[in-house]
């Protein structure tokens, strides 16, 4: 389940945590905590990364998955499951972060972190204007699409088994639904 103790945190302070298989992040100065994730999700974050690398390679774009902390503040550290950057973007990429916004993020959910994947992180992904944020919803056998407009993100395009995700940022760039979701067994 994920926890919310401490507030009023930094980036300074989340670099004083062990390295413990938790996923810390920071929104809004508050740490975020979330356990290791199942391995259905670990087969969706890979699926997506090879999907992405096969696309962006040609291209010079960059993806990376979890735990590349995102910096878009000193109190707004976020580790996406998959983050994705054009090439005209990798002057974001830093030894020890990526900062400000990338130009994909993904989140994959787990039963602890659904709320907060669909309320405060697409809130801050939205705040920072990430181009487009994909939630796959494993429960529901979905993808929701998120893409930025003038006003914010509006409501996602629901994709199911036997469609194909697209981008519209990303020119080509064309996925199986099934593809991501692969099967639901473990």
């Amino acid at each position: 389940m994920a926890t919310e103790p401490k507030a009023g945190l930094s980036y300074a302070d989340l670099q004083g945590f062990p390295d413990d298989n938790l996923r810390r992040e920071l929104i809004g100065g508050e740490l975020v905590v979330t356990p290791a994730p199942s391995t259905r999700h670990q087969r969706v974050v890979v699926a997506l990364v090879v999907a992405l690398d096969a696309y962006g390679a040609p291209r010079g774009g960059q993806v990376y998955p979890a735990p590349t902390d995102v910096y878009f503040s000193d109190k707004d550290v976020v580790e996406p499951d998959v983050l994705y950057l054009k090439a005209d973007n990798a002057g974001r990429i830093e030894p020890r972060f990526v900062r400000s916004a990338p130009d994909l993020v993904v989140e994959v959910s787990s039963p602890s972190t659904r709320r907060l994947e669909l309320v405060r992180k697409r809130r801050l992904y939205e705040s920072y204007a990430v181009p487009e944020y994909w939630f796959v919803d494993l429960d529901a056998e979905r993808i929701e699409v998120y893409r930025l407009r003038e006003g914010g993100y509006g409501p996602p395009v629901l994709l199911e088994r036997g469609d194909l995700l697209e981008s519209t940022d990303l020119p080509g760039l064309c996925i199986p639904v099934e593809t991501v979701l692969g099967t639901s067994e473990t």
